[in-house]
């Protein structure tokens, strides 16, 4: 059996999007509709952690020799 590679945080927003979707139309069953949030809350874990490790890295590679230097980071730039 092939192992299933994991989905990168672009893959997993873009399918939680269409599950609000799909949850906002209405149109689902009571037990379509709780399978979509359990895979819901499953992608909004995932795409947490991916943020997450992605803080890190950005932390690790802030670090000066005297220490951490965080920085406000500018959305607009």
């Amino acid at each position: 059996m092939a192992k299933q590679e994991p989905i990168n945080f672009e893959q997993s927003f873009s399918q939680l999007e269409a599950l609000v979707h799909k949850l906002e139309s209405g149109e689902l069953s009571l037990e379509d509709s709780l399978k979509s949030f359990e895979q819901g809350v499953s992608l909004v874990r995932s795409c947490q952690t991916a943020l997450n490790e992605a803080e890190q890295r950005v932390r690790i590679l802030m670090q000066e020799d005297d220490g951490l230097a965080t920085r406000d980071f500018d959305v607009q730039s």
